[in-house]
């Protein structure tokens, strides 16, 4: 038992207006020999949705969003207060290896890393070391923006890329931002999709990958400690 190598464990933010719940059905179309390398935690954003949702009729309510936005996207509310709400679970549940996300759970955290290097975002927890992203993009208010891509993100990443996706120009660009990017490519649109035989090959490299230069134990933050003594 001792010798049993332990499994990433990865926070999974969801799509706007979806739930943790949801992202959780939605995943584990995935096969088992997938699901059972993988410690997945599913997290509600902190907000209700205040709007349609595009899952009524597909998945059941309650439905949430991690952060409101305008029109252009150019502008969020809610933003930092979303950031601080993840952090604090972070800190209760952790720590964690990594993130996964789909839609808008996939452009946060496809910028958290970046946040987190700014000294912006996540600063007591251990640093995210994995990315699965999902229907993904890059951060489009320029507040944030300037600050998520200031440098590359440099953490091994999974992306997903449906060919009929209307975000796949937007995964396009963020690939560009980061240093060591793994890339499915599937034919499906703008949801998380099943995964062919080439697909699951990748990503059970990917995993392997992770498994190989993890740490036994986890990383228990050390950051809370030395804050309190100062």
């Amino acid at each position: 038992m001792g010798s049993e190598a332990r499994k990433p464990k990865f926070l999974c933010l969801h799509g706007f207006r979806t739930s943790g719940e949801i992202l959780k059905k939605q995943v584990h179309k995935w096969p088992e020999s997938v699901l059972e390398k993988l410690d997945l935690v599913f997290l509600d954003a902190p907000y209700p949705s205040q709007g349609k949702s595009d899952v009524e009729g597909i998945f059941d309510p309650p439905y949430y969003e991690w952060f409101q936005f305008n029109k252009e996207f150019s502008e969020y509310t809610n933003f930092n207060e979303c950031l601080k709400y993840i952090e604090d679970y972070m800190i209760k549940h952790g720590p964690f290896d990594g993130l996964l996300g789909f839609s808008q759970g996939a452009i946060l955290s496809a910028g958290l890393p970046g946040l987190q290097e700014e000294g912006v975002a996540l600063t007591k927890v251990p640093k995210i070391k994995y990315l699965i992203i999902i229907g993904g993009a890059k951060f489009k208010a320029p507040a944030v923006a300037e600050k998520a891509y200031s440098s590359p993100i440099k953490c091994p990443s999974l992306h997903f890329l449906g060919e009929m996706d209307f975000l796949k120009p937007y995964g396009l660009e963020l690939l560009e931002t980061c240093v060591d990017p793994v890339v499915i490519h599937h034919p499906k649109g703008h949801t998380i999709p099943r995964l062919d035989e080439k697909g699951l090959e990748i990503t059970l490299e990917f995993i392997q990958r992770i498994q190989n230069v993890l740490p036994e134990k986890e990383e228990k933050p050390q950051l809370n400690e030395e804050l309190l003594a100062l």
